[in-house]
């Protein structure tokens, strides 16, 4: 349900707040200084921002309510990309912006400098695709005829290969749940899901019963942007689905228990926190280290790419809505493709050149 809120803490109906601005898809948000309020995702944040310019401030929620209802963005990505611009405003303004007009590319280059030497590289690029979608807004909007993150040089943007396992790897993860417990199948059959069909975590913890069909080998599932896209199941994750679904499932089930198609130890649809602790519980044990759930899908993409699959196809089983997106896999394959040939070619270990 979206709402909007004045900044006396007031909540006004959609439809009223509409009206009250003249009408529109959007209430005016510089008149009536208020704010995108999406389970409350934006009130914790209200009072540390509270001294950016108005101008600022408009734009950046202006935004979120665009990206919300026009593109359907998820509402965690949407509070994501709300805490990002908020920190860039607060930047910006420290540099004397006072609206988006006044932003230059060159902050946008500084701001990325400073990030790069406190934080990891992957939340500089999610912080910098936050920006760059609110610039071409910007632009769309009429804000700014230019897009002031365009022309970024390579170097500040430029992303890392996502780290994988190896194949010995994932098959010792996959090696590691229990078969005989209901909490092993359910797990055995989520690790075989992750990897073989290359699934985001949120999207493997949110799966429904009705989006699996097992008779056809194929999963429906809904993604970033509310995107539908057909993942097929291969025949490893297909029979340990199986296994969960007729024995382990069963014992799971509560009496509050919906169509959620991973179950917790409460009846509940599993959450990302809890299958992250199992999975480094996993992990930690058969491959001697801590993992991202992430990792699994990159690997899922990069084994694919080494054996010869096509990578508009990884692409489209990714649900990439970009190809750049998928080409970074092409780094890791090269990359391992080199280091192969330094380890095993002939010419290597007679210690000549060429």
């Amino acid at each position: 349900m979206l709402f909007w809120q004045n900044t006396d803490g007031s909540l006004l109906g959609q439809e009223n707040a509409s009206e009250v601005s003249g009408g529109g898809n959007f209430p005016c948000l510089s008149n009536w200084r208020s704010r995108i309020v999406v389970a409350g995702m934006t009130r914790v944040r209200r009072e540390k921002f509270a001294e950016l310019p108005e101008a600022l401030l408009d734009g950046i929620h202006d935004f979120i309510a665009v990206v919300l209802t026009e593109q359907g963005l998820a509402k965690n990505t949407a509070a994501a990309y709300e805490k990002d611009l908020l920190q860039f405003g607060e930047f910006v303004a420290a540099q004397g912006r006072r609206n988006w007009r006044e932003v230059t590319r060159e902050d946008v280059e500084t701001w990325l400098v400073r990030l790069k030497r406190t934080i990891a590289h992957r939340s500089v690029v999610r912080k910098l695709s936050a920006l760059r979608s609110f610039a071409r807004q910007q632009v769309i909007a009429g804000a700014r005829r230019d897009d002031f993150t365009a022309l970024l040089r390579e170097s500040l943007e430029r992303r890392s290969a996502p780290e994988s396992l190896s194949e010995a790897e994932v098959e010792a993860l996959l090696k590691a749940p229990r078969r005989s417990t209901p909490h092993g199948m359910r797990d055995l059959a989520m690790l075989e899901l992750m990897y073989g069909s290359g699934l985001r975590v949120s999207e493997l913890c949110g799966l429904m019963l009705t989006a699996l069909n097992l008779e056809e080998g194929f999963l429906r599932l809904t993604g970033k942007g509310n995107k539908e896209r057909l993942v097929p199941l291969g025949s490893k994750a297909a029979a340990a689905l199986r296994d969960y679904l007729s024995v382990g499932r069963p014992q799971l089930v509560k009496k509050n228990t919906g169509g959620a198609l991973f179950l917790s130890e409460r009846g509940k649809a599993i959450s990302r926190k809890t299958f992250w602790v199992h999975l480094n519980k996993y992990a930690e044990t058969c491959i001697g280290r801590a993992i991202h759930p992430h990792q699994l899908r990159h690997s899922f993409a990069t084994h694919l790419l080494a054996h010869g699959a096509d990578l508009r196809a990884i692409q489209e089983m990714l649900g990439h809505a970009d190809i750049s997106t998928t080409q970074i896999y092409t780094e890791i394959s090269a990359r391992q493709l080199r280091e192969f040939h330094s380890r095993f070619h002939p010419r290597k270990h007679l210690g000549q050149d060429g």
